[in-house]
């Protein structure tokens, strides 16, 4: 009895430890199983994604290539990254101690990938389930397409493309599932463990990612449409809640531009923004450019003629096809970002808002949440799709540019092949090309030397510079500018400047200024600074030029008398009649003018008008009473100018 009692314990603990190594074997066991199902399911959906690929799609080719695009999207993509994991999932076979640690290292290497393919099949689903329900409206259709799911994928049963279109979906959510079997059926100090887990929780991040994603798609979806709306349209759409969210906006904006709080500062965006600004500019440009250039490329048609005519209308035509329509169709492709960021603008007022309410209160609405969100969406959609977007859209305008400047080395090239003919005729067409360029170079140079003994010439008898013709009531103006200034500092407008600025001035033509400095306050030498003897303001120093004082008949009499030796009393000869100079009242008129009742004269330009009164009745300046081949009436003031006197000067050509 002794002896049996003091074996007893033994057994207990013998029981023990078979219990132990059995449930050991039985979670190994599963393990392995569970292992395995994951590879078995794997091959399965493998297989059913290539009978999509193929098999279905390719018996589909009736429907619209827009709509396979959809409803497959980018399945081969998917079908590429899975058959490469499952490559390497079958291989871990081979290693049964270390299967479970290589499988979590597996999941962890292709994390990313799997990420980046399922995220966009997801963003899609949607938009493909559309297309499935129109086909059910369609009996005929849909019959078409059932039969053939059936007849390649006979368990699809009714559900037909439904069915297929879920399995990727069905396949990234089970991935965090399969994983997590196989981890509860791993003992915790087994060294694959954490690799596993780390695997479980980089899986579940993949699903949160592409959920966000497609979140962010779907926002992006409602924003980027361009609706072309009239006015009535537009209107209707107005109501108290769209008129309340503007006005919330508004103010907020104007709170922020009066500095009264803080504005939201993002570096990222406001780069990638610019960034997207500048691009599309670029493209903008150049659509113009190409437009014009097609508008005016047939104009040589009528020069080249015959087969050169038909070379440039083919060159016309290959540009509109390989440059011109991919131009526009890139124009509109930023026309969904384009909207994208200004609805961005007015989501971020509206968080800036609710952020300021959450502060102040702690807590926001249901609706005012779901805004908050958008606008996170909407940011994240931009900063992390624009630099793609931006550098695609970089390499299509290099591609069109590069397409443009061969279709352009080739028209050329045509050209001259069938301008050889013609060349024939030429009276140098025998003369070797080092020769013909040697003879065109001294052609020029003899040229060159004509125009430099030309010039010299000319510079000689250069005759005194012109001036634009007075207005009448001016003259006492220029007067006080003259003895203010001195005649250096006056200027004359030489065309009529509208102000845009400011500080800017609107002068017309034949206006006399004074130069107060020749640079504005940034030091911008193109913008003078001058005075009109009553307001002072800035110019454009293009449209001045220096102001010749033309002294009058007395002046020139009272300098002649200064001049004369008071010594010399022998009288000079009387000087031969000069020419008559105009006196103030003797003008012409610089624009034509209509009569429109009998108190007013008609005016031709160029006319010789003597003025009689400078004023009306009233004494406004502004009309003036002149006579005109006998008849007297009003005329603007303004359609006078004073007449140059003559100047004798000449010049001739070179000899």
């Amino acid at each position: 009895m002794a002896k049996h009692g003091a074996d007893e314990p033994s057994c207990r603990s013998g029981s023990l430890d078979g219990e132990g190594r059995a449930s050991e074997d039985r979670s190994l066991l599963r393990q392995r199983l569970a292992v395995q199902e994951l590879i078995d399911t794997e091959v399965s959906y493998l297989h059913m994604l290539q009978l999509c690929a193929s098999d279905i799609r390719s018996r589909l080719q009736q429907l619209p290539q827009g709509d396979l695009d959809v409803l497959f999207s980018n399945i081969d993509d998917i079908i590429k990254v899975n058959s490469r994991f499952l490559h390497d999932l079958q291989e871990t076979a081979s290693k049964k101690e270390e299967q479970v640690q290589l499988v979590g290292n597996l999941f962890l290497e292709f994390q990313e990938e799997l990420k980046q393919v399922y995220k966009v099949y997801c963003a899609s689903y949607d938009q493909a389930l559309l297309l499935v329900d129109t086909y059910r409206k369609e009996p005929e259709l849909q019959r078409h397409i059932q039969g053939i799911i059936e007849a390649v994928v006979p368990q699809a049963g009714s559900s037909g493309l439904s069915f297929l279109l879920v399995i990727p979906l069905q396949r990234i959510t089970r991935y965090p599932l399969l994983l997590q079997k196989i981890l509860e059926n791993t003992v915790p100090d087994a060294s694959a463990y954490p690799v596993l887990q780390r695997a479980v929780s980089a899986l579940q991040d993949v699903n949160t990612n592409i959920n966000e994603y497609k979140m962010r798609k779907e926002v992006a979806s409602k924003y980027t449409k361009v609706e072309q709306l009239t006015l009535r349209e537009r209107l209707a759409r107005i109501n108290t809640h769209t008129l309340s969210k503007k006005t919330t906006r508004l103010s907020q904006l104007l709170k922020q531009e009066a500095g009264l709080i803080p504005r939201t500062e993002d570096k990222e965006f406001d780069d990638l923004e610019e960034r997207f600004q500048w691009v599309s500019l670029c493209v903008t440009e150049l659509k113009n450019n190409v437009a014009a250039y097609l508008d005016n490329l047939l104009g040589w048609v009528p020069l080249a003629g015959g087969l050169r005519g038909a070379a440039y209308k083919l060159g016309k035509q290959r540009l509109e096809g390989l440059v011109w329509q991919p131009l526009c169709s890139l124009a509109k492709a930023l026309l969904g970002p384009q909207n994208l960021i200004k609805k961005r603008l007015d989501k971020l007022l509206d968080f800036e808002r609710l952020e300021e309410k959450l502060l102040e209160v702690g807590s926001v609405t249901y609706q005012e949440e779901a805004a908050r969100h958008t606008y996170q969406a909407l940011n994240s959609l931009l900063v992390a799709e624009l630099p793609q977007f931006n550098q695609l859209v970089v390499q299509w305008l290099g591609q069109i540019l590069r397409t443009f400047v061969t279709l352009q080395r080739d028209l050329a090239k045509q050209v001259l092949q069938r301008a050889e003919g013609s060349m024939a005729q030429l009276p140098h067409h025998h003369v070797p090309e080092p020769a013909f360029r040697k003879l065109v170079e001294d052609a020029l140079g003899r040229t060159s030397n004509q125009l430099r003994s030309f010039q010299e010439t000319f510079e000689k008898v250069l005759p005194p510079p012109t001036t634009q013709p007075l207005l009448p009531g001016s003259e006492r103006q220029a007067q006080a500018l003259l003895s203010r200034y001195g005649p250096g500092k006056l200027y004359q407008v030489t065309s009529n400047i509208s102000g845009t600025g400011t500080l800017d001035l609107t002068l017309p033509r034949g206006q006399i200024v004074a130069l107060l400095q020749n640079k504005d306050t940034k030091g911008n030498s193109s913008r003078w600074l001058v005075d009109t003897g009553g307001h002072r303001g800035y110019v454009p120093a293009g449209k001045l030029q220096l102001y010749h004082v033309v002294p009058s008949a007395e002046e020139l009499r009272r300098q002649v008398g200064l001049n004369k030796d008071p010594r010399c009393l022998t009288p000079e000869p009387s000087p031969a009649p000069a020419p008559s100079i105009p006196t103030v009242n003797q003008v012409i008129a610089v624009y034509p003018f209509v009569a429109r009742s009998s108190h007013e004269v008609s005016l031709q330009a160029g006319q010789p008008v003597t003025i009689l009164e400078a004023q009306d009745k009233k004494g406004n300046p502004e009309w003036s009473l002149v006579e005109v081949n006998g008849q007297r009436g009003y005329v603007p003031s303004g359609f006078l100018a004073r007449a140059q006197s003559p100047v004798l000067w000449g010049w001739s050509l070179p000899s």
